[in-house]
């Protein structure tokens, strides 16, 4: 049996009280939300905070205002079941509730909130495994090793990026509000991600995630697709989130198409978007950007399935995200 190793456990209930406490215990200290993230990594020691502060009681982190005329923010200790279960997100943001539906299992949702699904720690088979296992291959590059046993002549680690969210949020163009002793910051969602597995967010740790900005729906419309061997539980080993700005006479003014679940950090397929901006969604056109994304996707043998088929699967996984965009049209 796994189990956690001795932590000190905080519970502030301001936010201003909760990047004090970090800032005074330093790199030995973690935020935690839901916690369905950071204590199983702790049981596997990849994580082995010394402090652990609590967010669940933070005021205003469990709030959702706004709507698709305005704008929504969203808070970042909502759960991913209210989420889903929100009207106005439903109504507004399909996507968003979708992806949130998607993630893991509803006990899970029930603990696990947003802002922990988008700050998800990267995944591999080599790296999310118990210390004795871990030992036995002589640990990774991401903990306690010094080769990437995915890739092992290369010095950069490549664990995935497996948020349901991230990909969305940054199709959507969402931002998110990092709070900190030094002040606070509003960070575009397709810049909170690095293309590291270790280093994978450009989040200092000191910095407290406390809203997710959702920009005026407008015309835009967006979708979320996801690939896994479950109907439910598992993460993603592609996700597809694709959103589109839509002109009066159904062509694309503007295209984000994202893939998760390939990379250490979101990708941008930006030659699918210049193929579908200026145009209507035809059977040509959405070809053409299903194949620029199969060209850019380029998964590594680290998550479930044959890495090759798994890069099969994106042209039609784009092909039915933009389908229904179509239809949304």
């Amino acid at each position: 049996m796994m189990r956690l190793p001795k932590f000190k456990y905080l519970a502030p209930k301001l936010v201003s009280e909760a990047v004090r406490m970090m800032a005074d215990y330093g790199p030995d200290a973690s935020f935690v939300a839901g916690g369905t993230d950071l204590y199983p990594n702790m049981k596997r020691r990849q994580q082995t905070p010394r402090t652990v502060i609590s967010v669940t009681r933070l005021a205003g982190l469990h709030e959702i205002s706004g709507d698709g005329q305005s704008g929504m923010i969203i808070g970042a200790s909502v759960t991913l079941t209210d989420i889903h279960d929100n009207a106005i997100i439903k109504r507004d943001y399909p996507a968003v509730a979708t992806a949130a539906r998607l993630i893991s299992t509803p006990l899970l949702r029930n603990m696990g909130t947003i802002g922990g699904n988008l700050l998800l720690d990267t995944r591999c088979n080599y790296y999310d495994q118990n210390y004795e296992w871990r030992r036995g291959i002589n640990f990774c590059l991401k903990k306690d090793g010094d080769i990437c046993w995915v890739a092992p002549s290369s010095s950069v680690c490549w664990a995935v990026q497996s948020s349901d969210l991230a990909p969305v949020m940054v199709a959507l163009g969402a931002k998110v509000k990092l709070v900190s002793t030094l002040g606070e910051r509003m960070v575009d969602a397709s810049g909170l991600y690095n293309n590291d597995g270790i280093d994978y967010l450009r989040k200092r740790a000191d910095e407290l995630l406390t809203e997710i900005h959702l920009p005026p729906v407008g015309t835009m419309r967006a979708v979320y697709k996801k690939l896994r061997r479950r109907g439910s539980f598992d993460f993603p080993v592609l996700g597809v989130a694709a959103a589109i700005d839509f002109a009066a006479d159904g062509s694309a003014r503007h295209a984000r198409l994202i893939l998760g679940g390939v990379a250490p950090s979101p990708v941008e397929v930006k030659e699918a978007e210049e193929l579908l901006e200026g145009c209507r969604l035809d059977e040509e056109s959405m070809s053409a950007a299903a194949e620029a994304a199969y060209i850019k996707a380029r998964p590594l043998d680290n998550t479930d399935f044959w890495m090759n088929w798994r890069k099969q699967m994106t042209r039609p996984f784009v092909l039915r995200a933009l389908e229904e965009l179509k239809r949304l049209s």
